[in-house]
């Protein structure tokens, strides 16, 4: 409605007139769209109670009831029985589809995402960069895009050598045998302690990471033993949220392929030799670029760089997405820019999707200090939470443990994917897992309560609407912006859109079902049974596109 709205105002006056200039007015009396007019006095030297009064007196429409000029804005009413019919019927003719568009064309884009660290466990600060990746992923499939979701594993570094140093000094190979991810963090995390004390320990460190960029058999044997071990655990994690990949190409899949890129660009004339060092010069009020450190080791930046001319000659994407931490933003800007000078104009579809930490009590999570929160420890115990409140609330409900499994995770991917990506989120699982306010459970619980309406009834083929009270016309407006919430979602790489409107849409349902007596009045039964299947369609959609399941009993 509010593109109607917006194609019937710039029909209508000269005005150069923008879709997030009309408002929605906070109290229903005063309209359901409203267009306030003090931007133009300036240039057309008349008040804006003028300006209003001209434009609503011009406004005719067989979807608009009245345009009214009221203290410099024009309040727009729209007519209700029509415009929700049309609404209604749009959603249950489309069905799941209502809301996609071929925006994308098929073209494709690289999602790099989740990216994990080998040899240590899966903590909850690698849950963000996973789930926020899989919902950009989804609500790009729903707008016509090709997704290539890769999995960027940290399965190369420094830290591997301060692995391998530790398993040697302490190390047993039947502990690791039984406790792979456990016991190699504790192999790390004492390493750092140990480090604190005797600082040569971070010169062994680096030197055993060279010796495993030379090939060295023992090393490369215990690096894959690491690797495959690792990747078995994070299956585990991967299975419980319901998120695939097209790639795990880590780090290490670039050894290979890096010597011709720095040869490239030594002939190229970019490379600059600082402290036995080579570095790039970026420019741009940025520092250089570290390409190779002075005992020749690559880094982070040389494997990032092949990578990303890698996947263009691979995939040929139009765009490709990196859904990494805040910190990360320095390296993607140097990055955009080593590829820029190397010749690339592609480097400008390059998008760093930075996000903000998971607190505990207001304090960073840190693996090599141990205060880490495990993942599947949290989403096992979310299950556990949600299988007790059903056995308590619904002890006969069918298919429990699959309903509390649907609840528990869709509550911990909710509580992160609500907040802003931007923003930092303070871990508290008692909240996630609430049945009010604003958290998947709710939303969960609307769906599973319009689902039991409809349980309850036949369907219905036609409906005629003869008039729409106040809670239905919330409802009904809250339907019809699901296109254009997605579109939003999609333009900002932002997932919190969807669930936001998700908790709206739940509100504004729950406010109708605790006012109206949706069975009791035959001569609006079918057009209610359509505004619930509709709201069943849009919620159930909604919480797919954030990669989360909809229980149709709870």
């Amino acid at each position: 409605m509010k593109q109607k709205v917006l194609s019937i105002l710039q029909g209508f006056t000269t005005e150069l007139i923008e879709e997030h200039m009309i408002e929605v007015p906070v109290y229903a009396h005063l309209g359901d769209y409203s267009l306030p007019c003090f931007s133009f006095a300036k240039q057309h030297r008349k008040s804006p109670l003028l300006i209003a009064q001209e434009i609503a007196s011009c406004i005719q429409d067989e979807d608009i009831e009245k345009a009214e000029a009221v203290n410099g804005y024009v309040n727009i009413f729209m007519r209700r029985i029509s415009c929700t019919h049309t609404i209604l019927n749009t959603i249950r003719k489309a069905g799941k589809q209502y809301g996609s568009t071929n925006l994308g064309a098929g073209g494709v884009v690289t999602i790099d995402m989740s990216s994990p660290n080998i040899a240590k466990p899966f903590s909850m600060g690698h849950l963000r960069s996973t789930v926020i990746g899989n919902s950009i992923a989804l609500l790009l499939e729903k707008s016509g895009y090709q997704t290539i979701k890769i999995n960027h594993l940290g399965d190369w570094g420094t830290q591997f050598g301060k692995l391998l140093v530790a398993y040697r000094l302490w190390g047993e190979k039947k502990k690791v045998q039984e406790a792979p991810i456990q016991t190699l963090l504790a192999l790390y995390i004492r390493f750092h302690e140990e480090a604190e004390k005797d600082g040569s320990l971070n010169d062994k460190g680096r030197a055993a990471f060279k010796s495993l960029e030379d090939g060295e058999p023992e090393a490369l044997a215990l690096w894959e033993w690491f690797r495959t071990e690792s990747l078995h655990e994070f299956q585990k994690i991967y299975d419980l949220l319901g998120v695939t990949f097209d790639s795990f190409h880590g780090e290490a899949y670039y050894n290979d392929k890096m010597e011709p890129i720095v040869e490239d660009l030594l002939n190229k004339n970019l490379l600059i030799e600082s402290n036995g060092a080579l570095v790039v010069d970026v420019g741009e009020n940025l520092p250089p670029c570290l390409i190779k450190k002075s005992d020749g080791a690559t880094l982070y930046a040389t494997r990032d760089i092949t990578a990303a001319i890698h996947r263009k000659n691979d995939y040929h994407f139009d765009k490709s997405l990196y859904v990494v931490g805040n910190e990360q933003s320095l390296h993607f800007a140097q990055l955009k820019c080593v590829l820029n000078k190397m010749g690339y104009e592609w480097s400008e579809i390059l998008q760093h999707i930075p996000f903000g930490l998971i607190l505990k009590d207001g304090k960073k999570l840190s693996t090599r200090k141990g205060k880490i929160i495990l993942l599947e420890d949290v989403l096992n115990e979310a299950i556990q939470l949600a299988e007790s409140t059903i056995e308590e609330k619904n002890p006969s409900l069918v298919n429990k443990k699959e309903v509390a499994k649907e609840v528990g995770v869709g509550a911990v991917i909710f509580s992160d994917l609500k907040q802003h990506r931007k923003h930092d989120i303070d871990f508290d699982l008692k909240k996630m897992l609430q049945t009010d306010g604003e958290t998947g459970p709710y939303v969960q619980y609307t769906y599973a309560r319009a689902c039991s309406i409809l349980r309850k009834v036949q369907d219905v083929d036609t409906i005629e609407v003869s008039g729409v009270n106040d809670y239905e016309w919330e409802v009904v407006k809250s339907l019809q912006q699901f296109p254009r919430i997605i579109k939003r979602a999609i333009d900002e790489f932002d997932p919190s859109i969807i669930a936001k409107y998700a908790i709206d849409l739940a509100q504004s349902f729950n406010s109708f079902y605790g006012n109206v007596h949706i069975l009791n009045d035959p001569s609006h039964l079918a057009y209610r049974i359509a505004l619930v299947q509709s709201v069943v369609i849009v919620i159930e959609e909604a919480l797919r596109l954030l990669g989360i399941k909809a229980p149709s009993e709870m």
